[in-house]
């Protein structure tokens, strides 16, 4: 049985990692510094499992926190989630960002060297790819970022190409993420953003359930099929099967590679309320705004090499992804409390 250290297991989509390796038989040692998520979810994701989580209150920017972990277990590869995610927060507070998220990388990796753990799944971001002029976006796409959150992953990633050129006894997978979305189907675990939801879904469901009054579509005369923006939202279930593949693929001791995780279609904000007052029969209220600066037009994903190569595609559709999400927050109105 191999032993998976998940940083920043008790957010989002670290806890629905934990929990998908937890039922493919691994044991899972969690760190988490609780500064954006609840160890509520990591209680929970044990309660569904049966399993046990070694769980560890530390933070990246401690590496004494982190050597106790790597000697008081013997972890086989590390999942590396940890790290600070709001765009305009990123932008009000640059050097947060690049302190906590880079910074804090850089740590993990040298306690890994000095530990021999050298497997790396790195949950990497579609805004590598800044604002691109076109879709489907492949691996191949050229890289940029519009804002400091997308400039830490994209600075991260090449970090990490860097370790791996200087050492090739390295495996670095980078998932590159495009719009998680979506909870288990429990309703038990799920989506807890701090505040005002910067993400479309949540924000969705807080409508839906009664904290926010009403939606803000930023923006519907873009040159869409609605004038609305068009994002590739993806599972949060299959996104955290995606991790248990590329843990697989490290086996075969690839090197460095990027994986596209999306579904390959590209949804508008519009289609999104649709759909979620289809799945759930709530009428959600919006109004439209002046758009945000940079945001795309048009963002989804060329996941074929994901497919190929790590045997993995997203399977759940927009519907499901309304529904669960929806489940989730009726039954937890006020997140994690």
């Amino acid at each position: 049985m191999k032993t998976i250290l998940v940083t920043g297991g008790a957010g989002f989509i670290g806890s629905h990692t934990s929990l998908e390796l937890l039922n493919a038989g691994f044991k899972v040692v969690i760190m988490d510094n609780l500064s954006n998520s609840k160890l509520t979810a990591v209680k929970r994701v044990e309660q569904l499992t049966g399993k046990d989580i070694k769980f560890y209150k530390a933070d990246l920017l401690n590496k004494d926190e982190m050597r106790t972990i790597f000697s008081e277990n013997s972890i086989d590869a590390v999942i590396h989630f940890a790290g600070l995610k709001a765009v305009g927060e990123s932008v009000e507070k640059p050097l947060l960002y690049y302190k906590n998220n880079v910074s804090g990388t850089i740590n993990l990796c040298e306690v890994m060297t000095d530990a021999g753990v050298k497997s790396l799944v790195f949950s990497s971001s579609a805004t590598v790819y800044g604002n691109p002029s076109e879709s489907p976006l492949s691996e191949e796409t050229d890289l940029s970022a519009t804002n400091p959150y997308g400039q830490t992953k994209l600075t991260i990633e090449y970090i990490l190409k860097d370790i791996y050129y200087s050492d090739n006894e390295w495996n670095i997978a980078l998932l590159r993420y495009f719009n998680p979305v979506g909870a288990h189907e429990s309703g038990e675990i799920g989506e807890d953003p701090k505040g005002i939801p910067n993400n479309l879904m949540p924000f969705v469901s807080q409508v839906a359930v009664g904290k926010l009054e009403k939606l803000h579509v930023f923006g519907d005369d873009y040159p869409t099929r609605d004038g609305t923006g068009i994002r590739d939202y993806i599972h949060v279930v299959d996104l955290a099967t995606g991790h248990l593949k590329a843990l697989e693929k490290l086996q075969e001791k690839p090197g460095v590679e990027a994986y596209n995780l999306g579904t390959g279609e590209g949804k508008s904000v519009l289609e999104v309320i649709k759909a979620f007052e289809e799945a759930t029969g709530k009428k959600i209220p919006y109004t439209i705004s002046p758009r945000r600066p940079g945001d795309a037009v048009v963002c989804y994903a060329d996941a074929s090499k994901a497919e190929k190569e790590l045997d993995w595609q997203a399977r759940r559709t927009m519907i499901e992804m309304c529904k669960d999400s929806w489940n989730w927050q009726s039954k937890n109105p006020d997140g994690y409390v």
